[in-house]
């Protein structure tokens, strides 16, 4: 003989019960706003990147976000700093290409010209205009004539 098995009708209803109150609204939005984000979908959902992966790169962008909170104002004058220098930075470059111009130009003049004659302002001044495009240093040989 084999005894039919009966089902308790409280335990049916608290079944029911919890089942609908698992599927409520409430649940879904969390759920929904739960969606991940792009790039995880893409890397480690279709890709198939090691979950250890996105564990390290979520504790780095929660700790970059909690020093960025922390040290806002360092950030900020650094970026300043930065900023200023990147402005700058031309003008300086400019002014060392040419200085290092002048100086080459200036040696030139001294190995290969005949300078007899000429003060050091003066082969500053024949230095300075050839590196702006000027060949005054063409004509030192005709300068002394």
């Amino acid at each position: 003989m084999s005894k039919k098995e009966t089902t308790n009708p409280k335990e049916v209803r608290n079944q029911n019960y919890e089942a609908k109150k698992m599927n409520t609204s409430e649940n879904f939005k969390k759920k929904k706003d739960k969606d991940l984000p792009w790039w995880v979908e893409l890397l480690f959902v279709q890709v198939g990147l090691p979950d250890k992966l996105l564990i390290k790169i979520l504790k780095a962008k929660k700790t970059s976000k909690e020093f960025i909170k922390k040290e806002n104002k360092s950030i900020i004058i650094f970026l300043f700093l930065i900023t200023t220098l990147a402005y700058f930075y031309p003008v300086i470059k400019h002014a060392k290409n040419k200085l290092d111009c002048e100086a080459i130009a200036k040696n030139y003049i001294i190995k290969n010209k005949n300078i007899i004659g000429i003060n050091n302002r003066e082969i500053k001044m024949i230095s300075t205009n050839f590196c702006y495009g000027g060949e005054e240093i063409y004509e030192i040989e005709n300068f002394r004539n």
